[in-house]
């Protein structure tokens, strides 16, 4: 018998960031799976906070559930709406099913929120990170929670660098350090600032540095602030946002990926840019541990140690990081597809 879903997601299509392309992969892998299941998506926008909005969403959830049913399985995207699906859960005797994708579920939630995340069927964690996390605080079996890894696009490989980006950002001749990530104000884990530290004496040995960092955010205007501070200007290049059609062409222009963050929940950037084939370096303490295979297809640094981070950034700038990208089939779409329709078939009523 078919398996019909009420998925609860918040970002999805027309967001960015990595929650939404989570989202997006794990959708249109059910929709790939449509002999086994059927989706019925109910989207809403991370941030919406109006306690009507809330009311709505809520009682839009009920109606559908009730009125499109019958559905076998209820998939909350978001800790925040597992007391909603715990609620649902219990009122159609249906079980749910919670994904994890970061910090959220790092610290211990308010008590509504550990209460319902602790009684779902089943928790998909995007990193193993993310899962041990998630344990230390909350009283649910192991078993209960799966790894379900996020999936690298095979419109990322290796190639030149193509000349008109170079010239619309004043790139031609730079050695290019890139970061490819959200500029929020609550994200600031990502580690923008501990490149600008290591600028100063980075460009002491390559004059024609750049560190090019592409995203938007309401962190944005603090940070170029913070690099007009330090005296780097001239070395930081914001593109700001950039379309996804020339995202795969960004990549190929850095000559190494750096994000030395110390709570990403898993971080698809870094697969992304080994998928081009630029040397990467991330945090050897959050997700990325796990996005770049325990340094196997990068190299894995203490973002809090400044001598190491300035280091490692010589060593991919010399090319002297490298990895295997044929380990990237761990991150394949079909992969990515079988798991997930292994834990699903799991909660089958």
């Amino acid at each position: 018998m078919k398996i019909k879903i009420l998925a609860l997601v918040t970002d999805t299509f027309g967001y960015s960031g990595g929650i939404a392309q989570f989202n997006r992969d794990l959708l249109g892998s059910l929709a790939s799976l449509r002999d086994s299941f059927e989706v019925v998506v109910l989207p809403r926008r991370n941030g919406t906070v109006l306690k009507e909005a809330r009311t709505f969403y809520s009682l839009k959830a009920f109606d559908v559930l009730r009125r499109q049913g019958p559905f076998q399985l209820i998939f909350c995207g978001h800790i925040f709406m597992a007391p909603l699906a715990l609620f649902l859960s219990r009122v159609f005797r249906k079980p749910f099913v919670l994904c994890l994708y970061g910090v959220e579920g790092w610290k211990k939630p308010g008590r509504c929120a550990r209460w319902a995340a602790e009684r779902a069927d089943r928790v998909i964690a995007i990193s193993r990170h993310t899962r041990r996390k998630f344990l230390s605080w909350a009283n649910i079996e192991p078993w209960r929670v799966k790894v379900l890894p996020c999936v690298v696009s095979e419109k990322f490989g290796p190639g030149p660098k193509r000349g008109d980006l170079l010239d619309r950002f004043g790139l031609k001749g730079k050695k290019i350090i890139l970061t490819v990530s959200r500029l929020a104000a609550g994200e600031r884990y990502k580690g923008h600032e501990k490149v600008f530290a290591v600028l100063p004496r980075l460009a002491e040995q390559y004059p024609d540095l750049a560190y090019v960092i592409v995203g938007d955010g309401d962190d944005r205007v603090r940070l170029e602030e913070t690099a007009g501070r330090l005296g780097i200007s001239d070395k930081v290049f914001f593109t700001g946002s950039i379309d996804s059609s020339e995202i795969a062409d960004i990549y190929r222009l850095a000559d190494v990926f750096v994000m030395p963050s110390v709570g990403e929940g898993f971080g698809i950037a870094f697969l992304e840019a080994v998928a081009s084939g630029v040397p990467v370096i991330g945090g050897r303490g959050d997700g990325g541990f796990d996005a770049l295979l325990e340094g196997r297809l990068g190299r894995l640094v203490d973002p809090e140690n400044s001598r190491e981070l300035e280091q490692a950034l010589r060593d991919g700038l010399d090319r002297l990081i490298h990895s295997d990208r044929r380990l990237l089939h761990q991150f394949s779409r079909q992969r990515f597809t079988e798991h997930l329709e292994t834990i699903l078939e799991g909660n089958r009523p």
